[in-house]
């Protein structure tokens, strides 16, 4: 079978990740969240006093950048890779509200995404790749074979952010979690640097009202068709 390249992008917490799990799984791709790379940064950021204190200090952040080691070390039990920085498994700590407060501030650092955006384009030189994120299909992989951009209300997305964080033991509210959704889309959609953009072919994806039964099918059905298509030789 033909592989492809499948990138998907959108705004946080419209559950980008567990349909591109889910599409790697069924067609035995790779799944990479690149996501979970910049979260690891910030973790890093934040554990070295970068970020977070009374003084930010981005330029040390940058020149520390060689001594940032990600990979993604894949979980048999949970049936997904985990995030490790620097041999240490850090999935867990990455998935805070606190990381998620300073993930969009670091992920516009121009060497920051320099960094990460060349080893995700190693990680995808072979396609058979399912990759997420924010740039992924304008920046990462612009001649993505498919590429879904995936959309929801600001409300719908809090409410499945507040539910998860909850449901993992953090004392969190609903509007501190509306506000953070709202901040990092204004970040995101406007840094000078990559900004979080629908590429011009890519399909707009709105799971405001669907579950993710129906999500999975359809991702499932684009991507077949594409695929069907590059054996024929009329893609």
């Amino acid at each position: 079978m033909q592989k492809i390249t499948i990138a998907i992008d959108g705004f946080s917490s419209t559950g980008k990740s567990t349909i591109a799990k889910q599409l790697a799984k069924a067609l035995g791709y790779i799944y990479v969240d690149t996501g979970a790379m910049y979260r690891a940064v910030t973790l890093y950021a934040m554990q070295n006093k970068f970020i977070g204190g009374e003084q930010e200090n981005l330029v040390g952040l940058v020149t520390e950048l060689p001594k940032i080691a990600l990979k993604f070390v894949y979980n048999a039990e949970l049936g997904f890779s985990e995030m490790y920085l620097n041999g240490e498994n850090v999935e867990k700590q990455i998935r805070t509200l606190e990381v998620s407060r300073n993930v969009s501030d670091i992920a516009a650092i121009g060497e920051v995404r320099t960094k990460l955006v060349e080893m995700q384009q190693r990680m995808g030189a072979e396609k058979g790749i399912v990759m997420d994120g924010r740039d992924i299909g304008t920046v990462v992989f612009p001649d993505a074979e498919l590429k879904i951009f995936m959309t929801a209300s600001a409300d719908k997305r809090a409410t499945r952010r507040y539910k998860e964080l909850l449901d993992k033991g953090e004392d969190v509210t609903f509007e501190e979690v509306l506000k953070n959704v709202e901040k990092r889309d204004y970040i995101d959609s406007n840094r000078e640097i990559s900004p979080l953009t629908r590429a011009t072919e890519a399909i707009e994806f709105d799971n405001s009202d669907m579950g993710l039964d129906e999500q999975f099918e359809r991702m499932h059905n684009y991507a077949l068709r594409i695929i069907s298509k590059k054996e024929k030789g009329t893609l």
